[in-house]
């Protein structure tokens, strides 16, 4: 189970249909929301408890920071395999998709925008039954 979920997106919007869909899965109590990436990047450094299971919903492109420069700072600081992301953008590019295997200690899946809630529940059906 998660104890956090971080939505990291630099449109706003986003960030509010998938807390949405988090509300609809009675989840919406775990969920911080990010337009800047490097905000949520502080966030994670510095939380009381590095153990908590935490799932983050990156975005690839966004102006401050890109997804993968975001996913670089995990590595280079070497956060937890805890924090598991989940790449969520309108990219369709293969590069884009390379790229995110770079960093499979944390990325968990690729998922085309827009988000759905099938994807989420599939994802957290698979994740539970794993753990």
């Amino acid at each position: 189970m998660y104890e956090e979920i971080y939505l990291v997106d630099d449109e706003d919007l986003v960030n509010t249909i998938n807390t949405i869909h988090f509300r609809k899965m009675g989840m919406e109590d775990k969920v911080k929301s990010f337009t800047n990436p490097e905000l949520a990047l502080d966030e994670l450094r510095f939380r009381k408890n590095n153990e908590d299971r935490t799932l983050i919903l990156l975005d690839i492109n966004m102006p401050e920071m890109s997804g993968f420069e975001f996913l670089e700072f995990m590595t280079l600081e070497d956060f937890p395999a805890n924090n598991e992301v989940l790449l969520v953008t309108s990219s369709e590019l293969d590069a884009d998709k390379e790229e995110a295997k770079k960093y499979d200690k944390y990325v968990k899946r690729f998922i085309s925008k827009p988000l759905q809630i099938s994807h989420l529940e599939d994802f957290l059906q698979e994740s539970y039954t794993k753990k």
